[in-house]
């Protein structure tokens, strides 16, 4: 690749040469990037040579630059102020450049040593209980675009995908097809497996809101409907029965679960991104588990009357955060404790970067608290990578309530626009069917 600095220093050393017969070093014949307020794109300043040429700056300069102009095809003007030869290139040339920059991967990148910092990037990481949707795209692109940087930067990067793979969510998916999915499958319904999961996941919601609106009309409050609907009752009881390794709950949950990781490697496929390591929820929440119990018998945690454990932190300007239901049952906290621990674990991590939603950030000022009470050396190590989140002109998008815009929708939506705005304008002609 050209070093366009030192090429046109060369390029002058040659005029000065050839216009006053005068062999000059090199660092007298240095450029530098021309001011904004200047018409160019290097400045050659002429003073240095002021006596070997013996002409006043202004001629000097303007003497240099013919000589450039008409010797070398890449000079398409210049501009003398004061002493100062401002040189603009042509466009050809900067297009070539770019060309030429375009044919070299390696370009910009930082050789990743032995003793380079170690990085983990976290993103992605979707419910196994519906496909990805718009928020993922963004979520994956940044994530991935966070990685190729830092790699291009000289780290070493591991890509990280965390697989919400179980949960009262998860369950609910399971409930809704095994109560009205008639043994429906991805190849009998010719649906997309983490679409055809998705479906159930918002019939479970309806259904749901059904049950709690006739429960508020025999006079409970919305909140005590929500709470004793027969349905939630049912997937409380089942996330609980897989938690307590049930068979037949587990195979049902391996079953859909399969569907959704074949559909979500299609997607991923389609968007361009891929990981180094992926983890799921259902190896780390025990570990998570345990280490909320450690922190209770070390008396940083502290349990509540109806069994559940709680951490208290509000001394830290924070509030008091559930770290295990009553029924014994983790939440996301937990099972982040015990992701956390196992990576710094796996690899030596200089640091660890979350790529996740601004809605998220309390959620991180407590894990990382959390981590900090629990005396884990690497808590100071963990970043949230935060950012706004994608909304839809009449508001949230929410996957429960079928109001989003898929991921793979999307996607062929955009192939298809690209595809039609192309042929209107002509830029498809001579390609087949198949390259279209």
């Amino acid at each position: 690749m050209i070093d366009i600095e030192k090429t046109l220093a060369e390029n002058i050393q040659e005029a000065i040469k050839v216009l006053y017969q005068q062999e000059v070093e090199p660092a007298l014949t240095k450029v530098q990037k021309t001011n904004k307020e200047f018409t160019g794109d290097y400045t050659y300043v002429v003073f240095p040579i002021l006596k070997r040429c013996k002409k006043s700056p202004d001629q000097a300069a303007k003497e240099i630059g013919n000589y450039l102009l008409e010797h070398f095809p890449f000079i398409e003007k210049y501009e003398v102020v004061k002493g100062y030869l401002n040189l603009s290139l042509k466009s050809s040339f900067w297009i070539e450049l770019l060309h030429s920059l375009s044919q070299d991967s390696s370009y910009g990148h930082q050789a990743v040593l032995p003793d380079a910092p170690v990085v983990m990037v976290e993103y992605s990481s979707p419910n196994t209980n519906k496909p990805l949707h718009l928020g993922h795209i963004r979520n994956n692109l940044l994530g991935y675009a966070i990685s190729k940087i830092l790699e291009a930067t000289g780290h070493q990067v591991i890509k990280a995908n965390l697989i919400n793979d179980r949960g009262i969510h998860i369950c609910k998916s399971m409930l809704a097809w095994k109560k009205w999915g008639k043994g429906a499958t991805p190849e009998s319904t010719g649906i997309k497996g983490d679409h055809l999961v998705g479906d159930y996941y918002v019939l479970f919601e309806k259904e749901y809101r059904q049950q709690v609106a006739a429960l508020m009309k025999e006079g409970m409050t919305e909140e005590e409907a929500e709470r004793n609907a027969p349905l939630i009752k049912e997937a409380q009881a089942m996330l609980v029965r897989w938690e307590q390794g049930d068979k037949e709950t587990h195979d049902l949950w391996k079953m859909m679960n399969g569907w959704v990781y074949k559909g979500f490697d299609a997607t991923y496929q389609q968007l361009g991104v891929s990981f180094d390591k992926i983890y799921y929820e259902s190896d780390t929440y025990l570990l998570g588990k345990e280490l909320v119990m450690k922190g209770l018998e070390k008396g940083i945690f502290y349990r509540k009357e109806d069994d559940s454990i709680w951490a208290d932190l509000t001394a830290d300007g924070l509030d008091h955060k559930l770290l295990l239901r009553s029924d014994g049952t983790s939440v996301y906290i937990t099972q982040d404790i015990g992701t956390a621990h196992l990576r710094f674990n796996e690899y030596p991590l200089d640091k660890l970067i979350y790529v996740v939603g601004n809605e998220q950030n309390y959620h991180f000022q407590v894990l990382s608290l959390l981590l900090k009470k629990l005396e884990f050396p690497w808590a100071d190590r963990l970043v949230h990578l935060s950012y706004g989140m994608v909304e839809l002109p009449e508001g949230k998008m929410k996957s429960r309530e079928g109001t989003v815009v898929d991921a793979d929708d999307l996607m062929e939506e955009m192939i298809q626009t690209a595809r039609q705005m192309g042929g209107e304008l002509g830029k498809l002609e001579g390609f087949s069917e198949e390259e279209k």
